[in-house]
């Protein structure tokens, strides 16, 4: 009987020391592959941001053309924001055997302002380096803000896809003044300044501010307008009036235009027009939040951009 009660108590020891045992390998294995996340995320942190803190150089490269991308709508806090687009031009003209400078743009336009800054930028940095050859080619769309941009170049290259053109100014809004009725609600608004408050959406147009912002709408075409024209020159055809609708057309049709000079993809541009058939890439790289935001929800983030940016759009 004792023999019995040494054995059962010997067994419940092992048991429990086991029980110990395995709670410990179980442990260490937890750290591990904690520390290895932990690592992975240091490595991943460390590599996407060390182009930004000037901890990498970029590599001596013989001759080539100099990238510089422009995707996505042209907003201030977006990856085709003026700041990071001029950036990457200011590398692209300062890299050393660079034979040409090409602006790869796939953007439905954006803010006049932005889009005006990098149409700028782009005539200083040429005047600058009057040897250094700019040519766009463009991706599915090269539309509104976009062509602002690719008007400055020295040559313009699409797909026969390509939408190209939307050369006008736009102002969008809703009016909910009849829904506000129909729930009851009393709008009040206190302001300083007789059009303060003009074009509320919860108020009656007012003719005169609907009037206003129409002469400011034609304002920022205008100067849309007469960049285009300083841009391409005379190659534009004598359908201006179309031109400047705000119609857009595809690629073939740009061309037949003057909105475009030729069919051409990147590799075919940097190897016969430009005559560097190696492409290095200098546009500025996002950080790595930019970047799992773009994956989390790169659709939703772009809208969610737009939405910031009140006022109109080319």
């Amino acid at each position: 009987m004792q023999d019995d009660d040494n054995w059962a108590r010997e067994s419940l020891r092992e048991i429990a020391l086991e029980g110990i045992r395995e709670r410990r390998r179980a442990r260490r294995w937890g750290i591990f592959f904690k520390l290895l996340v932990l690592l992975y995320l240091f490595a991943l942190l460390f590599f996407s941001t060390r182009p930004l803190l000037g901890l990498a150089e970029d590599r001596a490269v013989g001759p080539h053309t100099a990238v510089v991308k422009v995707e996505g709508p042209i907003m201030a806090d977006s990856a085709a924001s003026a700041d990071r687009v001029l950036a990457g031009l200011q590398r692209a003209f300062e890299a050393e055997n660079a034979l040409g400078v090409m602006l790869e743009i796939n953007s439905p336009g954006g803010s006049p302002v932005e889009s005006s800054r990098i149409y700028q930028g782009i005539v200083a940095l040429r005047a600058a380096n009057p040897d250094m050859p700019v040519h766009v080619v463009a991706g599915d769309s090269l539309a509104s803000g976009a062509y602002y941009v690719a008007a400055a170049a020295d040559g313009i290259h699409v797909d026969g896809a390509t939408v190209v053109g939307s050369i006008g100014v736009i102002s969008r809004g809703f009016g909910f003044t009849d829904a506000i009725d129909r729930l009851g609600i009393e709008r009040r608004t206190y302001a300083a300044g007789d059009a303060k408050s003009a074009l509320d959406p919860f108020e009656a147009p007012d003719p005169e501010a609907v009037e206003h912002l129409q002469t400011m709408l034609d304002d920022i075409h205008a100067q849309f307008i007469a960049a285009v024209r300083e841009g391409r020159g005379d190659r534009l055809t004598e359908e201006n009036d179309a031109i400047f609708s705000g119609r857009i057309w595809t690629g073939r049709h740009g061309i037949e235009l003057g909105l475009a000079d030729a069919l051409g993809t990147p590799q075919s541009v940097a190897t016969t027009v430009i005559g560097a058939e190696r492409r290095v890439d200098y546009t500025p790289p996002r950080n790595l939040l930019e970047r799992v935001f773009e994956r989390m929800g790169g659709a939703a983030a772009r809208v969610w951009i737009q939405m910031q940016q009140p006022g109109w759009q080319t």
